[in-house]
């Protein structure tokens, strides 16, 4: 029986290293951005993590649910397909695996009862789709590091 990511990411004594690990991701990964978009996204992150401490890791976790729903189709497929790097998997499908993740966060912005953090959110929107397809190859490996 293929596990799900739901099964490998979800397992209680995995999710907080898993959670722990997404955040490290994510700091990474506005760690790298560069130029006027990658300001803006520094600027962002680093005003909705001073307004509320804690709330990367707090969304990560409350999100998990979804992203390994989202991602499973594709986890799906690519061990089906016998590949060995979950990362270029998913950057050989940037648009479909971003727009999966994305549409989580969107849902998670419309329903959050913060204004601040849907303002912030709304600003960084626009540019998400290219920010999460440069995410991908980095969430794949971090996936299948879960998955040993």
């Amino acid at each position: 029986m293929t596990q799900t990511l739901n099964d490998i990411l979800l397992n209680p004594a995995k999710r907080p290293t898993v959670v722990a690990d997404l955040n490290e991701l994510v700091g990474q990964e506005v760690s790298d951005k560069s130029g006027v978009s990658g300001a803006a996204v520094k600027l962002g992150y680093a005003t909705v993590t001073k307004i509320k401490p804690g709330v990367v890791p707090a969304a990560v976790d409350k999100m998990l649910p979804g992203f390994t729903e989202a991602l499973d189709p594709f986890y799906q497929e690519y061990r089906a397909s016998g590949g060995t790097d979950f990362g270029a998997f998913l950057a050989s499908r940037p648009e479909q695996a971003a727009e999966a993740l994305l549409s989580v966060t969107d849902d998670r912005a419309e329903y959050s009862s913060s204004d601040a953090l849907k303002k912030a959110y709304s600003k960084l929107r626009p540019n998400a789709r290219k920010n999460v397809e440069e995410a991908l190859p980095r969430l794949g490996s971090l996936i299948d590091k879960h998955a040993r």
